[in-house]
């Protein structure tokens, strides 16, 4: 490894960082503006303020317009409260405050004014408008308590707030669900012989029932009812969300159909909360059905209710009636707004249809509608969950080039992208960078980093994240416990495994379902299912209801030591505890059968699957098929792939495997032995496209998919000739190669150091419209580096600049990664040079890094 002792030159991060260096008296004064240099100097600003609203032509007093850009809420308050000003002047003062460009009265600036006033005996109109505006100015449940304290001591300054300030209030509590503060409120009502309306009953009545607490909904319904009052469409249609919090969709329905019954009629807003209720728990075809009968109430769909539905298709993978449900809005006159792409956009990324998504993006900008912090996180979302993390990091650059502030949820995207990659360093690189944005990580951040490291066999590093969280005085919750025990286990690593548990218990985190599975599934993965099935029989005792998953992972481990009957009886038992199987847990059982060489059981229990509404997936398919060829069924096998991809169940690498398997099986039978075991040394390229043209003649027309299999296999056994000679196949019959294949190829060329053949495949890549990952070109630059072509490095280096990459990425995973680990000092600093000068220069943070990098491979040499 070649070392050099060229130093990489941070012009940047200087400038970036020269202010901070600078002595604190010098950067004070550096940001005050001339109008708070004026204030500073003044010894008693709110003097000069009383002197000039003394004078009975104020308006006009030229001090005025001088002061009034340093005044704040807190000056307002002030000289309120101890300046003796004539009620008009104060109360002129106040209005004429107010409309000051970036002044905001506060509570404490309205209560001073009150209590200004109270002494000019102030009439109750009047002040009733100041007290809801004071309840109106709040934006927080803090606030809203410190005009709580005003309202309790309003009646001390002899103003007795009326009904409608009263209800005002609950409103703001109601937003804010500060139940507990709205009770009391109520019961101070009654003291004062203030008697609640219906929108006081309402306001409290759906307050309870967005919390799903329907007990104490009813204790004030039948408040209202013992008033003499009558509920009105707003009182159904709150216990209809309230039932629908509670997941009690019969109850729900029965409340909607009774409201014409009472006499009161369903409108826009009842419809929307039960659709939303439907869709939201699944029962996206029961929502649709109710969506139909909104005419027969003569209720016409708002957008809310169209973007409810959106939402609800998406869930269940019905994207093209979803689109469509789009262009209905606009064919009735109504805007799309951002939340309506966004739901789209959210259900496109959820089932992996990242095009359609950015096609809806492209949509949305189009109709002038722009997209906001929840867009691009939504599309980072996506692309991270489909390994597309550098252009998850690309959108990211756009993001920020539009003004918007990514927050949280975005920056913990990206590094679960990372970590899914196995790039745990650049996920670790993007932490650093979100905690100097000034945004806090979440336990679900500490969990993604714990995750990535345990997948990426790091559990020594894991722990000693975990309790650097800890010892720095970060929030640790049963979540992050969780993942841990999990990451453990799932290395083997069971009795420390154990042992944190005992630590999450005896610190007072309560274990459930997710934290009892990890352990399970640990324990059956280190064959001890004795411990695995007490440890089930212990949570049942404690009242956790076992997931799905628990259930599965045991019924799977049964079956391998007893065989399938256990598991069969396992299912039983699951059914009867009230658990549902899933697709998985039919699928273990439909395995055990094909090895067991049932094949009819194992078709039986398929029947049974799409009976009780389980449709198998494919990967129950590809099993089934599997079991079909072992036992030498080669014409059922072909026939079970064609309903399988009949039921829209796209074929995998596994399934693929299988299929080539069944030819090799059905060449043997015809006279060539190939030994099935060690199947891909001896595969042909002529075997491959005899397999194509069976599918053909079975119906199944090869896909891109299809070639990105064979592609991917010949290259990770270096047979880039093979590779290569399909790839050629492929476009004859005009298919367009993937990114994936593209990527195999470029990866197994840089293997055999065919750089120059690499490049090209890059190249062919950009022009179909595709952005090759970082990870390509950090192989490619390592090895044009690697055997001295620095001059076409530095031209492959300037030319992904202009690709759109993050440049902070560019700099972790070219620079750091790819070149200063290898020993390439001088190409590293040559590429930052390249970078600075066509203005991709990454954050003072990653040359901070940079700097940390650098130095510790000058104390190796």
């Amino acid at each position: 490894m070649r070392r050099s002792t060229a130093v990489i030159r941070p012009r940047l991060a200087a400038a970036t960082y020269s202010p901070t260096r600078c002595s604190s008296s010098s950067s004070n004064s550096a940001s005050i503006s001339p109008q708070e240099t004026l204030t500073v100097d003044s010894s008693d600003p709110l003097s000069e303020l009383s002197s000039v609203l003394t004078r009975s032509n104020w308006l006009d007093d030229p001090r005025l317009p001088r002061l009034a850009p340093s005044l704040t809420p807190h000056h307002v308050a002030a000289l309120l409260r101890s300046r003796p000003l004539e009620p008009r002047v104060a109360l002129g003062f106040f209005d004429w405050i107010s409309l000051r460009p970036g002044f905001r009265h506060t509570v404490d600036t309205y209560s001073s004014l009150l209590q200004t006033l109270a002494r000019a005996n102030l009439p109750p109109r009047r002040a009733e408008k100041i007290v809801i505006s004071m309840i109106k100015s709040c934006s927080s449940a803090v606030e809203t308590h410190s005009v709580l304290q005003s309202f309790k001591s309003l009646n001390q300054i002899g103003f007795l707030p009326s009904l409608r300030c009263h209800n005002f209030m609950m409103m703001k509590f109601a937003r804010f669900q500060m139940i507990a503060e709205m009770k009391d409120l109520y019961e101070q009502m009654q003291k004062d012989g203030i008697f609640p309306n219906l929108h006081t009953y309402n306001t409290i009545i759906n307050a309870h029932c967005k919390e799903g607490n329907i007990i104490e909904a009813k204790a004030y319904l039948n408040y209202l009812l013992q008033a003499g009052l009558d509920p009105d469409s707003h009182t159904y249609t709150s216990f209809i969300l309230g039932y629908c919090q509670s997941d009690d969709f019969v109850r729900a329905c029965r409340v909607f159909l009774l409201m014409p019954l009472r006499g009161c009629a369903r409108n826009e807003f009842s419809y929307s909360v039960l659709v939303h209720g439907l869709c939201e728990a699944g029962k996206v075809k029961e929502g649709l059905s109710l969506f139909s009968l909104m005419d027969n109430d003569e209720c016409s769909a708002d957008l809310h209710v169209y973007t409810v539905m959106i939402g609800g298709l998406c869930k269940l993978g019905r994207d093209v009636d979803a689109k469509m449900m789009l262009n209905e809005i606009s064919q009735k006159g109504l805007v799309p707004n951002v939340v309506t792409y966004n739901v789209l956009i959210d259900g496109y990324c959820k089932i992996g249809k990242i095009n359609d998504a950015f096609g809806v993006l492209d949509l949305m900008e189009s109709n002038g509608c722009k997209p906001n912090v929840r867009t691009y996180t939504e599309l980072i979302c996506g692309l991270c969950r489909n390994k597309k993390v550098h252009k998850a990091m690309a959108l990211l650059t756009k993001m920020l080039e539009h003004g918007l502030l990514p927050n949280q949820v975005t920056y913990t995207s990206l590094i679960q992208g990372q970590c899914m990659e196995g790039d745990t360093n650049s996920a670790f690189r993007l932490l650093s960078l979100m905690e100097e944005k000034g945004m806090v990580p979440n336990e679900w951040t500490y969990s993604v980093l714990i995750g990535g490291l345990c997948k990426g066999g790091k559990t020594e590093e894991a722990i000693s994240f975990f309790r650097s969280l800890s010892e720095n005085g970060m929030k640790v919750n049963e979540v992050v416990y969780t993942t841990l025990i999990d990451g453990l286990c799932k290395a083997e690593k069971i009795d420390i495994a154990h042992s944190l548990l005992e630590e999450m218990i005896l610190e007072e985190y309560i274990p459930d379902s997710y934290t009892y599975g990890a352990i399970i599934n640990g324990l059956c993965k280190d064959k001890k299912l004795q411990e695995a099935r007490s440890l089930f029989d212990s949570m049942l005792e404690k009242g956790i209801q076992p997931t799905v998953v628990t259930y599965t992972i045991l019924i799977d481990e049964l079956i391998t030591v007893s065989g399938s009957a256990e598991g069969a009886m396992a299912l039983e038992q699951m059914i009867s505890s009230g658990c549902k199987p899933d697709v998985f847990t039919y699928t273990v059982l439909v395995k055990s059968y094909c090895k067991e060489g049932r094949l009819e059981e194992a078709e039986s229990l398929m029947v049974q699957m799409q009976r009780n509404g389980i449709a198998p997936n494919v990967v129950t398919y590809t099993t089934y098929i599997d079991g079909l060829v072992n036992m030498g069924l080669f014409d059922q096998a072909f026939s079970t792939f064609m309903t399988m991809a009949e039921a829209a169940c796209e074929p995998i690498d596994e399934t693929y495997s299988i299929l080539l398997k069944l030819h090799l099986k059905k060449k043997q039978v015809d006279g060539y032995f190939i030994d099935t075991n060690c199947m891909w040394e001896k595969v042909s390229l002529d075997v491959v496209l005899e397999l194509f043209e069976e599918m053909a003649k079975q119906g199944f027309t090869p896909t891109v998919k299809s070639y990105s299999f064979f592609v991917k296999s010949f290259c990770k056994l270096d047979r880039l000739e093979e590779a290569k000679s399909l790839l050629f196949h492929m476009q004859e019959a005009c298919k367009v190669p993937s990114e994936d294949i593209y990527t195999s190829l470029i990866s197994c060329c840089c293997r055999l150091n065919k750089y120059l053949e690499a490049l090209a495949f890059i190249d062919s890549m950009i022009s179909c419209g595709f952005m090759p990952c970082l990870a390509s070109y950090q192989v490619l630059l390592s090895g044009l580096c690697d055997e001295g072509s620095l001059d076409e490095a530095k031209s492959v280096f300037t030319s992904l600049l202009s690709r759109g990459y993050n440049c902070d990425e560019i700099a972790w995973k070219i620079l750091i990664d790819a070149l200063l680990r290898k020993g390439h000092v001088d190409m590293c600093s040559k590429f930052l040079t390249i970078m600075e000068e066509n203005h991709c220069a990454p954050s003072p943070e990653t040359y901070d890094n940079l700097t940390k990098e650098l130095s510790c491979i000058v104390n190796d040499d």
